[in-house]
């Protein structure tokens, strides 16, 4: 598989998306070929695409395929895609539609191609299911890229991102790093809970996203991750 980083969460709406979205709009803008995939996504709308063509897409595989560069066809970036917003599972069963790892996994290579990074974004956190014998876990694993664990800062997030990677690291997959993901403004002693995911992961996240970022500070982070990476040079981002 093309080199580049499988992206999960500590739950469903965590902020994989933005998170994601910042690397590969750092990486375009710094002359890179990113491929951007979001292999499962439920909830969704039909789009009009003229001629009597519709065709559902979903929100967060257009904010992937747009921070691209938009230079993919929506299909090849989001092959299964479903209407109601309910684990893919069950969206994919009311479809009468199996989700077949070999076909995303020949997307994932189709999309890659003439590409310098992939970067794909899971469905809900490591456990969720796409099928009755198929989860975000195991086609992770058949991809074999290395893993970046975001972790939704809000009450409860220090139990789920330890669950979430002692099961990365026994999969024998590489974590790549972890992601802060701020999605609740309120949320009670912050400094106290980052400290305690600096402890935890024993290294400062790859990439911290504030819950309303401007985008020169996504821009900003999601450079300064490439860079730990190694996937920018000094050389690239000055010339960008």
């Amino acid at each position: 598989m093309k080199d580049g980083l499988f992206i999960t969460g500590t739950d469903t709406g965590v902020g994989k998306t933005r998170i994601a979205a910042a690397l590969l709009k750092a990486g375009t803008q710094a002359g890179l070929a990113m491929a951007p995939m979001k292999p499962v996504a439920s909830g969704a709308e039909f789009f009009d695409l003229g001629g009597g063509h519709r065709e559902l897409r979903n929100d967060d595989a257009i904010a992937l395929l747009e921070a691209a560069g938009g230079r993919f066809d929506y299909a090849t970036v989001n092959p299964y895609c479903f209407e109601p917003a309910i684990s893919p599972h069950i969206a994919a069963m009311d479809a009468g539609v199996t989700v077949d790892p070999a076909r995303l996994r020949a997307a994932a290579r189709d999309i890659a191609t003439n590409c310098d990074w992939l970067v794909v974004e899971g469905a809900g956190g490591w456990f969720a299911p796409l099928g009755p014998e198929l989860t975000i876990a195991e086609f992770a694993s058949a991809l074999n890229l290395p893993i970046l664990l975001v972790v939704g800062l809000r009450l409860g997030c220090l139990n789920h991102a330890m669950l979430s990677r002692q099961a990365i690291e026994r999969s024998g997959l590489k974590l790549a790093g972890w992601a802060v993901s701020e999605i609740d403004p309120t949320m009670p002693r912050r400094a106290e809970n980052l400290a305690t995911l600096r402890r935890t992961f024993g290294c400062e996240p790859l990439l911290h996203l504030g819950f309303d970022p401007t985008p020169a500070a996504e821009l900003e982070a999601g450079t300064r991750a490439l860079k730990q990476l190694g996937w920018l040079s000094e050389d690239q981002t000055d010339s960008a």
